[in-house]
């Protein structure tokens, strides 16, 4: 992974383990590991870390940050698609295509810790579950939005719909990481796209 200009020791700390854990687990990976890909001593770790599990909160806080920005730049730019449901559908399949460039490996460090961490840490499970509402008003928004445009259907709930989308997805992702195999995608895609359509 290239680090990026004018980050910061914990900045490259946290970008390095990112790409690391994508590849291992949040148990498996070593201080070493993480510290010897940004040539960095001990000490800067625990200097900017009090224990491996807040440096796990802080890595899923930089991560759900960064991937929000993303989210959210993807679905408020109407410029490319003005339909609301087009748009999210697009959003989806950004991901889905960036799985199969990956090799169908791993490419959302949420998808990739969920599971090992939620009850590990509580710590963690509530940064997780931060990140996952914050997600949630943005797929509410174009949920709503795709309701006054007419492309998105007016009896769903939004809640229920925002729901659905999340979960469905979460688990598309972890079957298609499994059978390495884009096919849960991309029939999760066809299917929140006839539930949703008006």
């Amino acid at each position: 992974m290239s680090e990026r200009f004018g980050a910061t020791t914990k900045e490259r700390i946290l970008d390095a383990a990112e790409g690391l854990m994508l590849e291992k687990s949040f148990h498996s990976l070593g201080l070493t590991e993480i510290l010897a890909a940004v040539n960095v001593p001990k000490g800067s770790f625990y200097h900017h870390f009090e224990s491996k599990e807040q440096f796990g909160i802080e890595l899923l806080r930089h991560y759900m940050a960064r991937a929000y920005e993303h989210k959210r730049t993807w679905l408020q730019d109407r410029s490319q698609f003005p339909d609301a449901l087009e748009r999210l559908v697009r959003y989806l399949e950004a991901g889905m295509a960036k799985f199969v460039e990956n090799g169908c490996r791993p490419i959302c460090l949420v998808v990739k810790l969920c599971g090992e961490v939620a009850t590990f840490s509580d710590g963690m499970r509530e940064e997780l579950a931060a990140g996952f509402a914050q997600w949630d008003k943005l797929s509410a928004d174009v949920i709503r939005e795709g309701q006054k445009q007419g492309s998105i259907a007016k009896s769903l709930g939004v809640q229920e719909a925002v729901t659905v989308i999340g979960s469905l997805w979460l688990g598309a992702m972890l079957q298609a990481q499994v059978m390495r195999n884009v096919s849960p995608m991309r029939e999760a895609v066809a299917f929140l796209r006839s539930h949703l359509a008006a």
